[in-house]
């Protein structure tokens, strides 16, 4: 046991000392940073133009819509094209797309239909990004370092994801909302130059890649054999129906539920609020850090369905005490599940699923994501409106219905 702890330090930041992971690391986060600047930048300078929340939710809308149509496409062409180069195409153009965004609004011709189309450009560029940015790992690191690799990407993700907004507002207080515009093309087009400066491994393709001998086929026929390779797959599926839930459980609960829980019962307004996104991030970043420290392979369907169980189990406790620590240190447990085991699912199918059909795998993954967040907020904020405990019963209910299914499979359950 101790020599197990006096290594995990070592084992968690030793993917850092290879250049094309640093390289990575720091590319991902300035993508991730800019993000985070996008959605504070476009928030705030529509309310500016029109101050209307309506136009707001349509410039949001135009961006979410055509990030959640085009993701399974960009996965696609991630299987058949270089990832590196989706990744630095997009970094640039959306560096392009915010930096005319910027000029424009400093010149004082900007309009809400063109922040609509800019943010429309941005959200079908980034489709092509992300898909690309998770199953590029495994061409930059070895095999054994996915899970420690995995573990610091994730925390520069978390760290940006907080940071982002943050630095963000502090640029539009400072100056003016279209130079946050600016400094948010300067983020992607840094993130640009440091993937296309990353020496990438030869793909290796398994035999257990449907498309691994097979002809040329169309973009259509490829996007359904990358989801019916998934659904063929009870690991896959069990995997995927996991993160759908838990994406189902995170928007609202993490949302509405949090507002709720923190105005109504608690009786803390917004500095509450503020202390349970705070310990929910927190959780989850040790979460992830502890992960990658431990290492090995264990076994994940039994993490799989610890997670959902404990999240479960810890959304009856939100729906049940009223006490502030209490309810503080829930969240904080609860994300440090959500890290611990995101650590080890990503880096399972990073290791398990043929390169040349990964990028479809993980494009199917995150569109049921996409799906079930929207859905998430309109049932929670039904449920809210009847009271706390039925928002989160509920969804403790459907968490602990997946932990039994999780359990019922023996191939889920045996997947290292």
């Amino acid at each position: 046991m101790a020599t197990t702890l006096a290594g995990a330090g070592p084992r968690l930041w030793a993917p850092a000392r290879h250049r094309p992971f640093q390289l990575l690391w720091l590319g991902q986060s300035l993508s991730l940073l800019g993000d985070g600047f996008s959605v504070v930048a476009f928030s705030w300078i529509t309310l500016g133009l029109t101050g209307s929340t309506l136009a707001l939710g349509y410039v949001l809308a135009f961006q979410a819509v055509p990030r959640a149509l085009l993701t399974l496409v960009g996965g696609t062409l991630s299987d058949s094209w270089s990832t590196r180069t989706l990744m630095v195409a997009s970094s640039w153009t959306r560096a392009g797309l915010m930096a005319g965004v910027g000029l424009a609004g400093l010149s004082g011709h900007l309009t809400v239909w063109m922040l609509c189309a800019a943010a429309a450009a941005f959200g079908a560029v980034d489709a092509f990004f992300q898909p690309a940015r998770v199953s590029i790992l495994p061409s930059v690191v070895d095999e054994q370092l996915l899970t420690p690799a995995n573990a610091l990407l994730g925390a520069g993700s978390r760290t940006a994801a907080v940071v982002g907004p943050a630095v963000g507002g502090v640029v539009i207080a400072l100056t003016r909302a279209p130079v946050a515009f600016l400094v948010d093309a300067v983020c992607f087009a840094l993130c640009g130059w440091c993937v296309a400066s990353i020496r990438t491994r030869p793909r290796t393709a398994k035999s257990a890649a449907p498309t691994a001998e097979d002809a040329p086929k169309s973009l259509g026929a490829r996007i359904r054999e990358g989801v019916t390779y998934t659904w063929r797959d009870p690991r896959l599926r069990t995997v995927v129906a996991l993160d759908t839930a838990v994406n189902f459980c995170y928007a609202g609960p993490f949302t509405v539920g949090f507002a709720t829980l923190a105005d109504q019962v608690l009786r803390g307004g917004s500095a509450t609020l503020g202390v349970l996104n705070g310990s929910l991030a927190g959780g989850a970043m040790l979460g992830t850090l502890a992960g990658g420290a431990l290492g090995g392979r264990p076994r994940v369907g039994l993490l799989v369905a610890g997670l959902a169980g404990w999240l479960g189990a810890g959304m009856a406790v939100l729906g049940l005490v009223h006490s502030t620590p209490a309810v503080i240190a829930t969240v904080l447990a609860m994300g440090f599940a959500i890290g611990f085991q995101g650590v080890f699912g990503l880096s399972w199918i990073q290791r398990n699923i043929p390169q040349n059909v990964l990028s479809r795998v993980v494009s199917v993954d995150m569109v049921l994501g996409y799906a079930a967040a929207p859905l998430s907020l309109i049932v929670c904020g039904a449920l809210a409106r009847v009271d706390t405990l039925a928002l989160f019963g509920v969804v403790a209910c459907v968490l602990a219905a997946t932990a039994v299914a999780v359990l019922g499979s023996r191939a889920v359950r045996e997947m290292r």
